[in-house]
């Protein structure tokens, strides 16, 4: 623990180690981030990496997901039970690391990762255990079609969407406690640190951040494609003030007010309202009733999160930069036609 951190009130160690006030989600304030802080220092006295509890989580996480492929309810109870201890350790390792400063990138994926991986194993156990039960009201057994809802469930809903949550977090914080304060990454900066990377040294070091950069950079590129209007924005914005702290005030406090409302659903679409829904529907016995939940609901909220965040970045660009660049496309033309001319 740093000198700060020793001198410091439980509550005052409680809010350094939260991302901002306006990232945080109810729940995570009042219940898993008090939690977190403690297995934090407990961890801390032992000097364990921050990464190391990440790992932990992962295995915790994956245990749990094995449980909710059992119907009887004390192997679900047990699932609830270890998933919530991973939870804590996801909250544990990013407290750790703000409060010790041990931030790493490969930390940061890491734990990104570590949720991929748990509900990759929570997906493929619900559907192992329903492929041979009926539908509701039927007897026809669920058999492929389980595999298909969990798969658009988690595939194509689950990881994008928690993706570009996580993405709108981090421009939120860029914006809020600007450049130190966010971990906004961009596919070019990615890309070029993977084509620097020394070609010696040992072989399984060498290839393990060939695979973590080639996959991290194609991930920023991943978010980028999916948010032109904000690219724009972003592009201008560095263009003309260099950095987040020399934006206008103004600007920055109308994209922040803009940004806050969907801040909730950032929040929705990675853990916790999964979470309670996975509990719920696998308690009840109707473990379908999660990935169902998950492709209607959670998608509906990812729908509207992106268009208004884009509908938001358009705005402000159109607002601040639009009139001045035509403005500057006439003078342009105005200046190449009296040279014609002359």
């Amino acid at each position: 623990m740093n000198t700060d951190s020793e001198n410091m009130t439980f509550k005052e160690m409680l809010k350094v180690s939260f991302k901002s006030d306006d990232t945080e989600e109810w729940l995570d304030v009042h219940f898993t981030r008090p939690i977190g802080l403690m297995f934090a220092l407990f961890w801390m006295k032992f000097d364990v990496h921050p990464n190391v509890v990440t790992i932990l989580s992962i295995f915790l996480g994956v245990a749990a997901g094995v449980m909710f492929g059992f119907p009887d309810l004390l192997h679900n109870i047990l699932g609830v039970i270890l998933l919530m201890l991973a939870n804590f350790g996801d909250s544990t390792d990013g407290q750790m690391a703000r409060l010790t400063g041990k931030k790493t990138l490969v930390g940061r994926v890491l734990d990104g990762f570590s949720g991929d991986v748990n509900f990759a194993v929570i997906y493929t156990a619900l559907s192992i255990r329903l492929t041979n039960v009926p539908m509701p009201g039927t007897d026809i057994n669920w058999g492929i079609a389980i595999w298909i809802l969990c798969f658009a469930a988690g595939v194509l809903g689950h990881i994008p969407e928690a993706s570009l949550s996580d993405y709108y977090r981090q421009i939120h914080l860029w914006f809020l406690k600007g450049k130190d304060g966010s971990e906004l990454d961009n596919y070019a900066q990615q890309r070029q640190i993977y084509e620097t990377l020394p070609k010696e040294g040992p072989l399984v070091s060498r290839l393990f951040y060939k695979a973590f950069y080639f996959n991290y950079a194609n991930y920023c590129k991943g978010q980028e494609e999916r948010t032109p209007h904000f690219q724009k924005l972003y592009a201008e914005l560095l263009r003309r003030y260099g950095s987040p702290e020399s934006l206008p005030d103004d600007l920055k406090n109308e994209f922040l007010e803009g940004s806050r409302p969907l801040m909730k659903y950032t929040n929705l679409l990675t853990f916790n309202s999964r979470a309670i829904c996975l509990y719920v529907a696998c308690l009840l016995n109707e473990p379908w009733l999660y990935p169902l939940v998950e492709v209607i609901i959670h998608t509906g909220m990812y729908v509207h999160m992106h268009r208004s965040h884009e509908f938001l970045c358009k705005r402000i660009y159109t607002k601040y930069f639009s009139q001045e660049n035509e403005e500057m496309v006439v003078d342009n033309s105005t200046s190449e036609t009296s040279l014609v001319n002359s």
